[in-house]
């Protein structure tokens, strides 16, 4: 009989938590909604070195990230490319395919998270809803932890895990609503800047 009142209680005690996740295609709506957005955002590379920046963000399939000083790195997604720009580094930006990231899966045009096989975790910690996605199709690319915070929805966090293993954590401030203009993703213009 104590065993079923600890039970009713555990049970009684984990309802209001639950209750608390987010819903996949709440998520997912909140995403869609995100057409165009800036906030701050402070990253944490691998190696534990810790970034500042300004994130400009216009769904479907575009990003920049301007990195505060004394980083001299600017990172774009646009025309189904990422291109890095590093000052530091010099000579031509990298350039990798947009959907062979995790980050396309949020920049895409329709974000349909309850997708077969597209999310391989989501929880609920107590303050944050966390969802971890993957390309269905290509899981060794690597996969997106999101954290988004609840009333109203907000995407706070995230976590890439890239196909070597290494990860890279993207913690965002107030995410601004605003148009945004074209220029911020010109990424042939900022290739003759950078020249």
């Amino acid at each position: 009989m104590r065993f079923l009142a600890l039970l009713a209680t555990l049970v009684l005690t984990a309802a209001p938590a639950m209750a608390q996740q987010i819903p996949l295609n709440s998520l997912s709506t909140y995403l869609n909604q995100l057409t165009s957005a800036e906030g701050s955002f402070t990253q944490i590379n691998a190696d534990g070195t810790i970034s500042t920046g300004t994130i400009y963000l216009r769904r479907p399939g575009k990003v920049r990230f301007e990195y505060n000083p004394p980083e001299q790195a600017l990172v774009m997604a646009n025309n189904n490319a990422v291109v890095v720009f590093d000052k530091k580094l010099g000579g031509d930006p990298e350039s990798y395919p947009l959907n062979r990231t995790p980050l396309g899966l949020i920049l895409a045009r329709n974000v349909d998270l309850s997708r077969a096989n597209m999310v391989t975790a989501h929880g609920y910690d107590g303050t944050a809803t966390t969802v971890t996605a993957q390309d269905p199709d290509h899981p060794e690319y690597g996969s997106i932890q999101l954290k988004f915070t609840g009333n109203p929805i907000e995407l706070r966090q995230w976590i890439i895990t890239d196909d070597g293993g290494s990860q890279t954590t993207v913690i965002l401030g107030a995410l601004e609503r605003k148009q945004l203009p074209n220029r911020l993703f010109n990424i042939e213009a900022e290739r003759l800047a950078n020249q």
